[in-house]
């Protein structure tokens, strides 16, 4: 649950000591007269919507790359209705793939391989670069490219290099002029 600003909310209510605790919520003794008669306070945060999350990160990434690039860019809302779509477009010669991940999804903060391969189909079929754009929780903003697109020597080969969201907006500038 969220309140009017969109912070994540904490549930309250009691229970008694004695019966089990209902999925998804702690259980803590409470003090006084109510802890003595044997009640307790029951506790269950919120969960994270993962969809919003990943619609915050892509409108926030649209506001990066027009001050950084100064591009008219937005969220393709018709990546619901077609696959093999970008999640921004407005960048010309890019196709922008984001994800908005938490930290403990085990992947070390490393990219998921299908993450690359989603934007890969999703270029080819533009005829454009592919950049994956990821975060994790408490983590900076990574950008995955092919590593021809720092350097054309390694036009035939399908490596990447992973730089920081600067580096990428560099890249970007420099493919333009």
């Amino acid at each position: 649950m969220r309140d009017w600003r969109g912070h994540q909310v904490t549930t309250f209510r009691y229970g008694d000591f004695n019966r089990p605790e209902p999925k998804g919520w702690t259980k803590r003794p409470m003090l006084g007269h109510h802890g003595e008669s044997g009640y307790c306070i029951l506790e269950k945060k919120a969960m994270t919507n993962g969809r919003a999350k990943g619609h915050n990160f892509e409108r926030q990434l649209c506001r990066m790359i027009e001050d950084e690039l100064g591009f008219e860019v937005h969220r393709d809302l018709m990546q619901y209705a077609q696959k093999d779509r970008g999640d921004i477009i407005g960048v010309p010669g890019w196709t922008i793939e984001a994800k908005r991940y938490s930290a403990d999804r085990g992947t070390g903060g490393n990219y998921k391989p299908e993450w690359w391969s989603q934007v890969c189909e999703s270029s080819a079929l533009a005829g454009c670069e592919p950049v994956l754009i990821y975060k994790y929780d408490r983590q900076p903003i990574k950008c995955v490219v092919f590593l021809s697109s720092i350097n054309p020597a390694y036009m035939e080969k399908d490596n990447t290099a992973t730089v920081t969201f600067e580096t990428w907006c560099m890249l970007v500038r420099e493919s333009l002029v």
